[in-house]
């Protein structure tokens, strides 16, 4: 008869099967991007328990847009995206924020007004 010490590992291998396809489904939006229309770049890390987005380089800055600007994304997994709400500290603005990945390419949704106004960007994964 199996005691419980014998019995942890084979728990922590369940566990492992059951929690792995949830994990890898995940999207891991960390590292550096390149926003499709050319204009930006940004780095994707944490920050305390958020993610961040810092502008690392912006080609056309006539929007306000400008190089160390921060948006703050707190987000949870729902499936294959992440979902949540991100901050403009610069602008004052709160957006719901989604975001998806496929490879090197990321999709990222905002909207405010409840969904009346959303933008959509893709991205591209840069070494």
């Amino acid at each position: 008869m199996a005691g419980p010490t014998t019995l942890r590992p084979l728990l922590a291998f369940a566990v492992a099967l059951v929690a792995g396809p949830a994990i890898a489904a995940e999207p891991d939006p960390r590292g550096i991007w390149a926003r499709d229309d050319g204009n930006a770049r940004v780095r994707i890390a944490p920050c305390g328990a958020a993610l961040c987005a810092t502008n690392l380089w912006i080609r056309d800055t006539s929007k306000g847009e400008a190089v160390g600007d921060v948006l703050i994304m707190d987000v949870e997994p729902a499936g294959a995206t992440l979902r949540g709400t991100a901050q403009d500290p610069k602008r004052g603005l709160r957006y719901s924020i989604r975001i998806s990945r496929s490879g090197d390419r990321l999709q990222t949704r905002g909207c405010m007004l409840g969904g009346l106004l959303c933008k959509t960007v893709g991205w591209s994964r840069l070494p």
